[in-house]
């Protein structure tokens, strides 16, 4: 797919295409929208991350809401999107033992009841040891330290979606 096919998409097409780049929040894909044209896939990324950088915190916390828990309920009942699911079974959370299961699990509760938003980290950069140690140390962190971090890790999820879309669009 080409920038200028992009730059071309109406309303509804770009919020079909790119609403979930963020998981689960379709409004910055709308926001957004009015930053057309772009020069290139950078540009948007840069408008996305941009949007994102400019919400309250109270604001931001809602997004990192929007994040489904990693091998949590929603993967469990097969209720996640197909992102998540992909990114999530790179990392090896599809295959998790039931010692790691349990510990994933109590991990999420604790960090969702300590933050109030699911654990946020790019699992296509990682795999489930990493991921179990940095969700294991990461609750020793302050809140705010915690969104700007799960912020950051939206934003590797966010560039790595719009990649994958773009080059799928490409191979049609």
């Amino acid at each position: 797919m080409l920038i200028t096919e992009v730059n071309k998409m109406r309303f509804k097409e770009f919020i079909r295409l790119f609403g979930n780049v963020i998981e689960n929040c379709p409004l910055v894909a709308a926001a957004v929208w009015s930053d057309l044209p772009v020069r290139n896939l950078e540009s948007l990324q840069t408008s996305i991350e941009k949007f994102v950088d400019q919400l309250s915190s109270a604001g931001k916390v809602g997004m990192l809401r929007c994040l489904p828990d990693l091998a949590g309920r929603l993967a469990a009942a097969g209720q996640m999107s197909d992102d998540s699911k992909l990114e999530q079974k790179a990392a090896g959370l599809d295959d998790l033992t039931p010692s790691e299961k349990s510990q994933i699990n109590s991990l999420n509760k604790r960090y969702k009841d300590k933050f109030g938003f699911p654990f946020v980290i790019c699992a296509r950069e990682n795999k489930k040891d990493a991921i179990l140690k940095g969700l294991a140390q990461r609750l020793n962190n302050e809140k705010d330290q915690e969104i700007r971090i799960g912020v950051s890790e939206v934003k590797k999820i966010c560039w790595l979606r719009l990649t994958r879309i773009v080059s799928q669009r490409s191979s049609l």
